[in-house]
């Protein structure tokens, strides 16, 4: 068991990650920390992507040497999905940190409970 997981030690480290990131995303009260535990499974999810498309001995599908046989090569597909995941995942990032800025700016607190609280008083 422990050879296996020695084995597949980025494997481990991308679930430890999200891990990490998805115990702050639930029991953190402050909005920032909630986006911060949210960006840490991001990355956890990427490197899983990367480690999981990575071949050792392969190389970048890009014809070299007159190779043309596919085994030759690794998966693009991979690397594609990260690189489009960390575009969306900044684009979402960014429109979140917008949207606690205005939470801050009306109730003068990031904590999630007293906003909350005061939604409700609000609407009574």
């Amino acid at each position: 068991m422990l050879s296996y997981l020695w084995n597949n030690y980025v494997s481990v480290a991308a679930m430890i990650l999200f891990g990490i990131g998805f115990c702050n995303l639930l029991l953190q009260r402050n909005l920032i920390k909630k986006i911060i535990g949210l960006n840490i499974m991001d990355t956890a999810v990427y490197l899983f992507l990367a480690s999981m498309g990575y071949i050792e001995g392969r190389f970048a599908p890009i014809l070299k040497d007159g190779v043309t046989e596919a085994s030759q090569y690794v998966n693009p597909l991979p690397s594609g999905l990260v690189l489009t995941g960390i575009v969306v995942s900044v684009s979402v990032t960014a429109l979140m940190l917008g949207l606690t800025v205005k939470l801050y700016e009306r109730y003068r607190t990031l904590d999630i409970d007293e906003i909350t609280t005061m939604v409700r008083k609000e609407h009574e």
